[in-house]
This record gives structure tokens, sequence and C-alpha cells, in this order.
């Protein structure tokens, strides 16, 4: 399957929402506004308070979440004693926003907790026996506080129990079939589902630490820290890591958006006019503008630049360590848009044949830091599962990799851990590090695999559309009540709307060679829409059916909507 064969044609399958329930009252908010709230099984009156308006008052309980209670005194003792702690996280943007927190809280219980990244190239991710010998070479702690890592580190604790180190590990990874690590206390709902009634799956690094932070405060309040001015960083964390943007994580990433917006972060505001962001602040400002600056700087080089950043206090400074992470981030840019071009050439040799089940391609020069974009790229253009391999100068791949609905990569990993030097990760999105002369082998299970655990519609590219959505209906009331729905995300998408039998007033207009413009019509009524990389695919013969989210367009003061193109086909009756 190539990327010339694909790029004109779009096979995705276009999946209607079911009729719009009749018993639900529709005199508070347009129909189209209720129709999607149903199709997310947002029914009653308190569940679409709670979905339209998430308050922070209604946060749990930090002290629900097992062995929360154990963390806060293992961390209250290091600090009563005076102990040196580490903080130790991970290099992408949920790692250097949660160990900027954590320093913060430290801070103001007057413990200078010493922050710690390991090097991506040089020391890999998480808790490495190299990484911790020169951790410990530098701060000769007593207690590590590891963040957004650790959760399968057995053999690692153990090397740091033996060497009289105790561990706090914070994070939100699967935990290893080979048990859980012996440490004073492991803060991991996935790792400790069956010890809870309720479930903080969706959490990710950044929001386990503001629970800590939350629990602490509880436990020992600090009358001068507000603990509500930092949910700029878990927002920026959490919509950076692409959990789940429900339950508490829509409070905190909501309010953590007003936060950013009168941000006393220098690192964060510095970035926010360097990018040329300008309010109302939006989940996609954080997941297309701020988090892949912050994270350039890990994928590049180290993430040491982006918490140096964050833990700014000089605004000058800031600027300056800004623009070098812009410089970075066009790195960056560079890498991916060369390693997907060869990506996509391997796939057009023909090597893997036009009916591969999953792909796992790797070559020596490709940059580690970038892998897990270019996976990303290409599993959403095949729709299969992918991995991308970085190998070095020793034949060690570092890969990446990302899947579709229904198929789990932790899976692919647990049952083809003999082709691997290890691996890990979620069941979407996971890392994997692996001998050149194994990924032969390693693609094969992987298509293997793919085989015996999917079937036709698994293996269908699909458009789930919410709700019909006649162009009468595209007013400023509808704008209103569709901002509500935001923070937009993984597992609370932004709508996809439809129109049926539309028609362009005249001959589109092209835009930089890829875009495209145009206002369409729907019997009396117009609206003006763009279709972004539109020159992708052939448009057909009008009438069309559309499929379409909403744009916000404030032009000269005057608001107005515009249609967001996501797909156009030949109108169906």
């Amino acid at each position: 399957m190539s990327q010339q064969t694909t790029e004109k044609l779009d096979t995705r399958q276009w999946v209607l929402p079911d009729p719009a329930n009749p018993d639900i009252s529709s005199n508070d908010m347009p129909s189209v506004i209720k129709a999607i709230l149903d199709v997310r099984g947002i029914n009653s009156i308190t569940d679409r308070q709670a979905y339209l308006n998430p308050k922070l008052n209604t946060l749990s309980d930090p002290f629900e979440i097992p062995n929360m209670l154990d963390a806060v005194d293992r961390v209250l003792c290091a600090i009563d004693k005076k102990e040196s702690i580490v903080i130790y996280g991970d290099y992408d943007v949920d790692g250097v926003t949660s160990l900027t927190l954590l320093k913060k809280i430290l801070s103001a219980y007057g413990n200078e907790a010493m922050p710690f990244l390991p090097h991506r190239i040089e020391e890999g991710y998480g808790l490495s026996i190299k990484a911790l010998t020169r951790c410990l070479e530098e701060f000769s702690p007593s207690l590590i506080i590891a963040v957004d890592c650790g959760t399968t580190s057995n053999e690692e604790i153990l090397w740091l129990n033996e060497k009289n180190v105790e561990t706090v590990i914070l994070d939100h990874h699967e935990a290893s079939s080979l048990g859980l690590p012996d440490c004073c206390a492991l803060v991991n709902p996935k790792a400790t589902r069956d010890l809870s009634e309720s479930s903080y799956d969706y959490l990710c690094s950044v929001g386990i630490v503001f629970k800590l932070a939350h629990a602490l405060l509880k436990h020992r309040p600090l009358e001068e820290f507000d603990l509500r001015e930092f949910l700029d960083l878990v927002a920026v964390g959490t919509v950076s890591d692409l959990v789940p943007l429900t339950e508490e994580n829509r409070a905190l990433v909501k309010r953590g958006l007003v936060e950013l917006g009168r941000t006393k972060n220098a690192g964060l505001a510095a970035l926010i006019e360097l990018a040329n962001i300008r309010p109302p602040y939006s989940a996609m400002d954080i997941g297309f503008r701020i988090g892949p600056r912050l994270n350039a700087a890990g994928r590049i080089d180290t993430a040491g630049k982006a918490l140096e950043l964050l833990l700014c206090v000089d605004a000058t400074d800031a600027r300056r360590m800004a623009e070098a992470l812009e410089e970075r981030n066009r790195q960056r840019q560079d890498l991916e848009r060369r390693t997907t071009a060869e990506a996509f050439e391997m796939i057009d040799s023909g090597q893997f044949g036009t009916n591969h089940m999953g792909l796992v391609l790797g070559k020596k020069g490709w940059h580690p830091g970038v892998v897990g974009i270019v996976a990303s790229r290409v599993s959403k253009k095949i729709h299969r599962p992918v991995f991308i391999v970085a190998i070095d100068e020793h034949g060690i791949g570092k890969g990446s990799g990302r899947s579709i609905e229904g198929l789990s990569l932790i899976d692919v990993i647990n049952s083809g851990r003999q082709f691997l030097i290890s691996g890990g990760g979620h069941h979407m999105a996971a890392g994997i590090s692996i001998h050149e002369n194994q990924i032969t082998e390693f693609h094969d299970h992987l298509s293997a695999y793919v085989s015996s655990n999917s079937d036709e519609d698994c293996l269908t590219p699909k458009l789930k559309l919410d709700a019909e959505c006649p162009l009468t209906e595209l007013h400023l009331d509808l704008l209103d009540h569709y901002i509500k729905l935001e923070p937009f995300g993984r597992d609370n998408p932004e709508p996809l709307l439809f129109s049926r039998g539309v028609t362009p007033t005249s001959e589109p207009r092209i835009l930089k060679e890829k875009h495209i413009r145009m206002t369409l019509r729907q019997r009396e009524s117009i609206c003006d829409a763009i279709y972004f990389n539109g020159t992708d695919y052939d448009l057909p013969k009008p009438p069309w059916d559309i499929a379409f989210t909403i744009l916000r367009n404030d032009f000269r003061g005057r608001v107005s909507i515009q249609m967001n193109i996501k797909a156009i086909r030949s109108a169906i009756s």
C-alpha cells in the first residue's frame, strides 16, 4: 500500500450516529449539541452539567488512590529530616511538567529537591542502571521519587535498595507480568486496579503529581501556596501525553487553560509569546504548539533544556531559552519530514507486499527522537499497527509503536518478547529496544498477531460522525454551546458533524498548493469552509455530503462560524 496510490482515494467508512433520543429535553441548548451529548452517552441533566461545567470542587479525595498515604508519609519524613531528594523523571512533556510541579511543591515545604533526567540517547528511558549511577554520583540521595517511570523497574529498584536509597514511584504505565517493584510506595492507578473501587486510569503522571500535591496540602496545609496556580503545568502535561480528557482530567485541563492565560510561569509565557498563541486558549494550542516545542528538546538532544525553561523565573532568560527550543523544534520537524518520507519509500518499494497486517520499519541514521511521531503518521495513513525503529552504530534499535483501535501493542510486545531486548508502554503507544537482526522476526510476529486478533471491521478506517448539522444550524448560539464541549482530546474528540447535499457556490480556491477554501450552499443557507490538505484527495462531482468540525472565525472584530472540512463524498440521498 503506497502513499502515492492512497493519497487520492479516501477509503474511510462513514459511520453515522443512531437517531437522536426523542426523550431528551431540547429547551436549554441547540439540538446539535444535544445530539452530540446523546451519542457520547451523556443523557441526564446531572451528567450534562458535570460535563459542560467541570468544577475543581468535584475532584475526589487524593487519598482514595492506593498507596497515596504511604507516599505522603515518606515524602514528609524526608522533608522533616532534611534528606537529599532526587526527582527522577522522563524526558517528554508529561515528564518535565511533572518534575517542575513536584519541585515547586517540595520547595514550598522547604526541601530543594534536585530534578534529574536521563539522557535519551545515551541512557534510554526510565530507571536505567547507567543513569542511576550518574544520579547517585552527582547528588547522593537517600530518596528518589521516580516520576513517569519505574513501575516495571524491578531490578533497578532492587539495585537502589542495596545501596540504601529508597524509592517512591509516581507513574501511569502498565505493570509488568513479573510483579511490582519493592519500593516505599507505588502510586500508579493502573498497577493497583484491584485495590481501588474507583478508577484513575485516565491520569497521566503530572495528574498523579497533582494528586500527591493535593494530598500533601490536605495533610499539612501551606497558607501561601495555591495549587490552582500550577494547573497550567497540569494542563500542558495532560494534553501532551494524549491521556483521556474525561472525568477529572476535564476539570484539571479546563481550569488549567484558564491559568495558562494568566500564567506566572516565565517559561510557559515565553513559549506562548513565541508561538503567537492568542486567547481563548484551547487544548489544540497545547497539543500542536506548546507541547511540540517542549518535546523537541528531549527528542533532539536532552530534555534538560525544556525543564530549565519551565523552572526559569526570569522573563529575559526564559525568552532566550524558548528561542533555543524553537530552533530545536525546527530541527525536529526536518528530521520528522525526512524520516517519514523514507519510511513511505520503504513501504512503496514493495518489500512488505501490498496486503501487510502491520509494519516494523528500521533503518540506521534515523533519529530515535522522532520515531514516535513518524510511527503515528504512518499508522494513521495505512490504518495498521506500526513500529518505527532507529538503529544505532552497534546494531541496537530504539523503536516506537502506534496502533489502531482494537489491537494492543502491550499484547504484541508481551507475546513477542523473545524478539526484543525490552518493551513496554500503553495499548495504543509503546516503545521497544531490539537487535537489528531481530526486526524481520518481530515484523512477522506483529503481522501474525494482527491476522489472528482482528477482522475486516477492525482493519477498515472509519469516520465516526457525531451528529447531523444542517447549515441553518451554524449560528453563534451553536458556537457558544460548542465551546463548552472543550477541552477536546482522547476519548473526548472534537465533534465531527455532517451535512447532506451541499454544493460549492463557485470554483474552490487552492491555498499553498494543498488547502482548499470554498463557500458551501445548502438550499438557502451558505457558510465559508476550509479543507486543510484537501488536495490529498480528488473531489467528487457535487452535490456532496461533508464531514466537518467548527472553527471560530474572528475577522476585524466580527465573529462567525467557519466549517473545517474533514471529508467529502458524493451525496447519498
